[in-house]
């Protein structure tokens, strides 16, 4: 079935897409930069569901770091067929009061990072078959959030990322599109008010699974007219 790179697996929304993707026969790549623990942990789970994971460590904001490991992983015969680019991280504060190193740290991790895993892995994809990215966006991408300036400045250029990127490699065959999360029940929205449910339609979070079940679909071949775009995961959300 190929191998998939998942950037930021030991996340929420990471971990619920690699176990998707070994489910579905995939030899998983697990990144991971710091949390150890977790990603050990999700090698362990997969694996006892009888899924091949491989664990890859690095910063995807030092591009030398990213481009050692992809090529210490092709270098072995390894291929990579599938790239999520879902690292992430979120300094939010008001504009006003937003310090430069909180945006530079957002936008090199969130934006450059893409930028920089992408940029290592499309050689590896050019020489085979085919190949498909999917990169992890958001609903403050399309609507803005307050606090959010950096986070939500990252993941609109994702979405531009994502559409003129399609338009270069798919005479490659090889697929690009993005997926939109609104409030999924992560960490990263562990101190959300609970009346903030209310403006959902569905009236409730989003889970990490459904999420990964959108971008499972984009990865298959049930998928493959499918350029360019961006699939709202939202509930019906947009923030106002």
């Amino acid at each position: 079935m190929g191998t998939a790179l998942v950037t930021g697996a030991s996340g929420g929304i990471g971990s619920a897409v690699a176990t998707v993707l070994a489910r579905r026969g995939h030899t998983v790549l697990l990144h991971y930069h710091r949390d150890v623990q977790g990603v050990e942990a999700l090698a362990r789970r997969i694996a006892a569901e009888g899924g091949r994971t491989e664990i890859l460590r690095f910063d995807v904001s030092d591009r030398e770091a990213v481009d050692k490991a992809v090529s210490d992983w092709t270098s072995q015969g390894g291929s990579i067929d599938i790239l999520v680019n879902n690292a992430g991280i979120a300094k939010d504060s008001l504009f006003y009061w937003m310090t430069h190193e909180d945006w530079d740290a957002v936008i090199r991790t969130n934006l450059t990072g893409v930028y920089n895993v992408t940029r290592s892995v499309v050689p590896v994809m050019v020489k085979q078959p085919s190949g498909v990215i999917v990169n992890i966006s958001s609903i403050s991408a399309l609507s803005g959030n307050v606090g959010q300036t950096n986070y939500s400045a990252a993941k609109a250029g994702l979405i531009g990322f994502t559409k003129s990127l399609a338009q270069e490699l798919a005479r490659r065959n090889i697929r690009v599109n993005a997926v939109a999360p609104g409030i999924i029940k992560t960490e990263m929205v562990r101190d959300l008010p609970k009346d903030f449910l209310k403006r959902i339609p569905v009236r409730r979070m989003g889970t990490p699974e459904e999420v990964a079940g959108v971008v499972a679909f984009l990865c298959s071949e049930e998928a493959s007219y499918i350029i360019g775009e961006t699939i709202n995961v939202n509930g019906g959300f947009y923030c106002q």
